[in-house]
């Protein structure tokens, strides 16, 4: 074996290795759920940062749509319709289906602050968010 050829083919596995550590690594799946079977003809999606000072809350609330809420900061307490209250941590995420009860919309915390990504998909026609009465 020559000179060339064991360089070159040193140098072809170096960027054999380079590109192969920069190639992606498959995904894993941090959330998986059914959806309602609905019909999206004349809706569309909204993004929305929800953010709460410490100790702070959201009044109990219904969406019209599908709300997919990602945790950014901190911990956010939620309760949807009868399911139990539950602390969602930084990644993780929940989700309500059309007109569910957010009973509980709350930081977590009394002295850090918590944010959430809400992706809202709904009809164009209708308000992203209803206010529960009573």
């Amino acid at each position: 074996m020559t000179r060339r050829a064991l360089l070159g083919g040193a140098a072809l596995m170096a960027l054999s290795r380079a590109v192969l550590a920069q190639a992606p690594k498959p995904s894993t799946p941090i959330f998986t759920r059914d959806l309602p079977d609905i019909d999206l003809r004349g809706w569309s999606v909204t993004a929305v940062e929800v953010s709460y000072g410490p100790g702070e809350r959201s009044a109990p609330h219904r969406h019209p749509g599908i709300t997919i809420a990602y945790v950014l900061e901190g911990e956010v307490r939620s309760k949807i319709d009868d399911g139990p209250e539950q602390t969602y941590g930084p990644g993780q995420m929940f989700l309500e289906t059309p007109n569910q009860l957010h009973a509980v919309s709350r930081n977590a915390s009394t002295t850090k602050p918590a944010k959430l990504l809400a992706i809202l998909l709904a009809d164009k026609t209708k308000p992203r968010t209803v206010p529960e009465k009573g």
